[in-house]
């Protein structure tokens, strides 16, 4: 009977630590959204496997995630993009993580999921120089921003 007890006191400690550590979770995420949209975000917490968990299911379609410390992370990082944008986010930490075997030239991309030369006024093809968007009307469309 002691050993029962013990045991569901143990199980009880653990999930209420489990339960204090969720809200911090989630307030470190959130820092990352903007906010009007950070009381609606989703926030995650990503897995080994680059799945992920939902820690707070949000209303909007913004989700917010913390890579603090992950492979190839800085030691405080946080995130947040859209909902339809995830599986991208995952295949980039999946990059990010095998490391960079390449030398290339820095730029920066900017997710817009969907967009099109007609939605957002900018070329769908680098010819011009400067900014383009990459992958266009598709959910992994994003703008290209050329760099040194």
């Amino acid at each position: 009977m002691k050993r029962t007890v013990l045991f569901i006191l143990g199980a009880l400690a653990v999930s209420t630590s489990a339960l204090a550590q969720a809200p911090a979770e989630v307030e470190k995420a959130l820092l990352a959204a903007p906010a009007q949209l950070r009381e609606g975000a989703t926030v995650i917490k990503w897995k080994p496997d680059f799945t992920y968990e939902t820690l707070k299911k949000g209303t909007n379609r913004l989700v917010c995630y913390d890579k603090s410390g992950q492979p190839k992370q800085q030691p405080f990082m946080v995130e947040c993009t859209s909902i339809g944008n995830l599986d991208r986010a995952a295949q980039n930490m999946k990059f990010e993580a095998a490391g960079d075997k390449d030398h290339t030239r820095t730029h920066m991309t900017i997710a817009v999921p969907g967009a099109t030369t007609q939605s957002i006024g900018l070329p769908d093809n680098n010819k011009q120089g400067g900014v383009w968007i990459m992958n266009a009307g598709t959910t992994t469309a994003h703008l290209m921003t050329p760099g040194e």
